[in-house]
């Protein structure tokens, strides 16, 4: 076909609404037609290119021995109650009622329903290792969903599901998934970072992301340039500095008029951001949750849910259920509150902290953990960032923005 025939009306400026060049670029040349919010239709360029790109999919996960089916977009809901992951998923799962008034859901991934059909057609070990996958539709309903083609409310996913006798053929199939990976983005011309991810409300021990870097992405990636290390923010870790360890002082208050930040703290104290402790409260489930970490640290809610066990509901608490819990609020303090306290374990790190005194303008010198305050919890729930140090090899991290363009979980 010649390409005066081709359909779609090419633009000679940027649209105004798109942000990403790669948004601008598929706008101007007619390949993409916007219906609403995070709603897009492919015009006959887009979509050629993207049926190519499915015969490159098809061809390496087929050689690694996968084998495509086509599941259903609409799935009963009592499959995901089975799993618990209609909660997990939260507002993030469409639902839809019909009308029978049953509800129904359209399907953000396929877990449940492919281990149903799994259930009923594997009658021994002896049919495993299998390899399943589909080029399929998705929904899932985004809060905020931008930058075009990159977060969006429904779109099209390759997702494989591996069904493994034991956990060495476990290993095996999520290595040939790794390989099938690398193998696409090489024939598309990608050349993707792989790094350690947070499984998410997929779940499994293990997982990792192929990220393509890139200013406009979504993911903060932490990578170190000395050695190989590459985390996803949400999951990256770090070698914490430690404060000095003394000995342990008499609990002391210190009138601090007007001092309501960490920052204004030190400033009053002339001491480090690391000689202090800070105060994150969270409604975890309907209960309030007082967190705990070093003043110089910043709390990764990732984190945080998966030391409490991937609640439904977390959520920063609002003041006023802050301060029915007796808390003042410029002036937190775990010493002497009667509330459930998760602490990172930087706090370990150091001794004689500064922390609040749950008292208009006053504070408390010499806080200890143990001897003043004891955490139902310790662990690590600190985000990373740039200038942290690797657990590695001790060289300085950087941050870098990138778009996932795979993962693997297990």
């Amino acid at each position: 076909m010649k390409m005066s025939r081709a359909f779609g009306k090419t633009l000679r400026d940027d649209p105004a609404e798109a942000e990403l060049a790669s948004h601008k670029l598929m706008l101007r040349a007619g390949m993409i037609h916007q219906t609403m919010m995070g709603v897009y239709n492919y015009l006959p360029l887009a979509w050629r290119s993207i049926r190519k790109i499915e015969e490159i999919i098809r061809e390496e996960m087929d050689a690694e021995g996968g084998q495509e089916l086509h599941l259903s977009k609409l799935q009963p809901i009592e499959i995901w109650r089975q799993s618990g992951r209609d909660e997990s998923y939260g507002p993030d799962m469409m639902r839809l009622t019909d009308r029978r008034d049953r509800l129904l859901a359209l399907a953000p991934t396929c877990e449940e329903l492919l281990t149903n059909i799994v259930k009923a057609n594997v009658l021994s070990y002896r049919d495993l290792p299998v390899i399943l996958y589909q080029i399929q539709t998705k929904f899932r309903d985004e809060p905020r969903p931008r930058a075009g083609l990159i977060r969006v409310r429904e779109f099209d996913m390759k997702d494989a599901y591996s069904f493994d006798p034991d956990e060495a053929s476990l290993d095996k199939s999520y290595d040939a998934m790794v390989r099938a990976y690398k193998k696409i983005f090489a024939r598309c011309g990608l050349d993707p970072i792989i790094v350690d991810a947070d499984s998410g409300a997929i779940g499994g021990k293990d997982s990792q992301e192929f990220i393509l870097l890139a200013d406009g992405g979504e993911d903060t990636i932490i990578l170190c340039e000395s050695c190989d290390y590459a985390a996803n923010a949400e999951k990256a870790e770090f070698a914490k500095p430690s404060m000095p360890i003394e000995d342990p002082l008499p609990l002391e208050e210190v009138h601090s008029p007007g001092v309501r930040t960490i920052s204004e703290l030190c400033d009053f104290l002339e001491i480090p951001q690391g000689k202090t402790i800070k105060a994150v409260f969270y409604i975890v489930d309907g209960e309030l949750i007082f967190v705990v970490i070093r003043g110089d640290l910043e709390v990764n809610e990732i984190k945080l849910s998966n030391a409490l066990g991937n609640p439904t509901e977390l959520r920063l608490a609002a003041p006023a259920e802050v301060a029915a819990a007796g808390v003042v609020a410029g002036s937190a303090s775990p010493v002497g509150l009667d509330v459930r306290t998760v602490a990172d374990d930087s706090i370990q790190l150091g001794s004689n902290f500064a922390v609040g005194a749950n008292k208009d303008d006053y504070h408390l010198l010499n806080a200890n953990v143990g001897r003043d305050f004891k955490p139902s919890l310790v662990t690590d729930i600190a985000l990373a960032s740039e200038g942290c140090q690797c657990t590695k090899c001790d060289v300085t991290l950087v941050a870098r923005r990138g778009i996932e363009v795979g993962h693997v979980f297990k």
